[in-house]
């Protein structure tokens, strides 16, 4: 049975096989390498996926969909031709759709398959991938990150000697930095970063305001066919930005009654956000790995979305080299994920090669928040696996009790990288019996134990009682969904105090807990004393205080902000 590579995309998916040799890319029924991951349902309740379902976003929207991967891990439902269909299932249609192109291809069944899944995904999103796979009747039994996908593509895993590079993915939907090194057969991850709401479609929105603001509407103002029409429109002027400065829009919808021309200069200036919201986790990756961007050997663009001239010269500008981009960045991982695939089925004509991998997100506990005079704060999050550690990893982390008498420890499980525990993923929770005695003379031993399969076991001791507790989280889905992350990040921006109505407050706030997200160890632990410690005098209400406090917790973010790689 042969083994296939799929590269599930948010815009666009492919699929590739090791062949002889070499990889070959497996075209779709339209004799095309990229299939749109777009899906339309039929009142036939017949399923059309690729170029032909995309053309059904314009004359029926209501009965097509894209950008699907993006709720991938998330209950989220949505509505075609009055069903309602998870992310899972409609990935599945895709897959379904590539399998067989796969079988015409290979005349011969398929049934097992590499898929590529960012570096950033959590485990939620990974199990709801292998679940795609498994309804589209693929066996998946091995994921491969994206990033580390394209460094395979790119022949990097065969290079005789040691080399560091990094892999910038900006596809349709998501982004995602990694940093690897390959040493003597071993291809390892370094750090990985990312955003999983961020991709070519934003940088779309943005023309697609613009566009409706020249106009002077709205989306509300056009019916679904035209404003798909916008959104089709607006896509060709994304890719002609790339060889002229200005694109001429001739009136293409009713509403639409002149010419308007649209401006590259514009574009980017409107662009300019994303492009911070670009830098910070290429920042934070080389943070995590400690490297400087002078340290990296080469830097490699993947994702359709890196065609974009102004993306490619901001990526040179910041590492002082042009970045390397000759193999098609739409292409390119699905290429890797057959190479894997190939690797997978012990092919003869490849080199093993050893992957390794990294927790793409801090996993720890609650500790008390003894600032917290208000109880509005809630409990501050203590990692004991931080981000970026290479896995499998078991670390562990001793705790005192936080008051007198206490006779039980409720220890909570977290994912992510807030500095308070209620902005995290809640993953569990265990009460552990300690005995009475004095604050801080009882102490608990707590182990985290994370594996490759997204698996976490948690080990706590008593000290001095050797009492032992054990709980193990596989990470469901439904445990760590977007849609929680969502919530979280929801709960906070509600979030009033009365002196944080202060405009310089909220943005020193703003400032330290973005800082505390993009820092890790001492200087982490740091930030989230001096963050407490400020939320405690804004609290006093005392103005002298809050003013005092204020100067010197800016000199201290301006002295972390001035540490900046770029």
């Amino acid at each position: 049975m042969k083994i296939i590579g799929i590269d599930l995309g948010t815009t666009n998916s492919a699929c590739a096989i090791w062949q002889e040799g070499e990889v070959v890319l497996i075209p779709n029924e339209l004799g095309e390498f990229l299939t749109p991951s777009v899906v339309h349902i039929e009142k036939s309740e017949t399923v059309v996926v690729g170029r032909t379902a995309r053309q059904r976003t314009v004359t029926h929207p209501d009965a097509t969909a894209s950008v699907f991967k993006r709720y991938m891990g998330t209950d989220r439902k949505i509505r075609l031709n009055k069903k309602d269909y998870t992310a899972v299932e409609l990935s599945s249609f895709v897959l379904q759709a590539l399998k067989k192109d796969a079988e015409a291809f290979l005349g011969e069944e398929v049934v097992e398959a590499v898929i590529s899944v960012p570096a950033y995904f959590s485990d939620a999103q990974r199990k709801a991938t292998v679940l795609a796979g498994e309804l589209a009747g693929l066996r998946v039994e091995r994921l491969i990150n994206e990033p580390t996908a394209a460094a395979m593509s790119y022949g990097l895993h065969e290079k005789p000697e040691h080399t560091q590079f990094m892999v910038v993915d900006l596809g349709g939907g998501t982004f995602d930095v990694s940093i690897m090194e390959y040493f003597e057969g071993v291809l390892e991850v370094h750090s990985s970063s990312g955003d999983n709401f961020l991709g070519g479609e934003d940088f779309l929105e943005i023309l697609v305001n613009k566009f409706l603001s020249m106009q002077n509407l709205s989306k509300k103002h056009l019916k679904s066919d035209d404003l798909q029409k916008v959104y089709l429109q607006m896509e060709k002027v994304k890719r002609e930005f790339n060889s002229v400065d200005v694109v001429d829009v001739e009136p293409f919808i009713k509403k639409q009654k002149e010419t308007v021309s649209m401006r590259r200069d514009d574009f980017v200036e409107l662009a300019k956000p994303l492009l911070q919201r670009i830098q910070q986790p290429v920042e934070t990756a080389l943070r995590d790995a400690e490297l400087m961007p002078a340290d990296l050997d080469e830097v490699i663009l993947v994702g359709g979305a890196t065609r974009m001239q102004f993306f490619r010269s901001m990526i040179a500008r910041m590492f002082r080299r042009m970045p390397s981009a000759n193999l098609d960045p739409d292409l390119v991982v699905a290429m890797g994920a057959a190479i894997q695939a190939g690797l997978k089925a012990k092919d003869q004509a490849l080199d093993d090669v050893v992957l390794t991998d990294v927790c793409p997100y801090s996993l720890g506990t609650n500790i008390v928040n003894e600032n917290d005079t208000t109880g509005n704060q809630g409990d501050l999050f203590s990692a004991i696996i931080e981000r970026n550690t290479v896995i499998p990893a078991s670390r562990s982390a001793r705790y005192v009790t936080a008051s007198d008498n206490q006779k039980v420890v409720e220890l909570k499980l977290y994912q992510g990288e807030s500095r308070l525990t209620k902005n995290n993923i809640k993953l569990g929770q265990i009460s552990i019996k300690v005995p009475k005695a004095k604050r801080g003379e009882e102490q608990i031993e707590v182990r985290f134990s994370y594996d490759m399969n997204g698996i976490l076991e948690v080990d706590v001791e008593v000290v001095s009682t050797r009492e032992k507790y054990y709980h193990m989280i596989q990470n469901a889905p439904g445990a760590l969904t977007e849609k929680e992350i969502q919530a979280s990040k929801d709960k906070l921006s509600q979030l009033k105090f009365h002196p944080r109505e202060d405009a310089m407050n909220r943005d020193l706030i703003a400032r330290a807990e973005r800082l505390f997200e993009s820092r890790i160890g001492d200087e982490r632990e740091n930030i989230r004393q001096a963050l407490s410690w400020f939320e405690g005098e804004i609290e006093s209400q005392t103005p002298s205080k809050i003013e005092n406090a204020t100067q010197e917790f800016s000199r201290f973010l301006e002295e972390l902000e001035g540490d900046c790689l770029f």
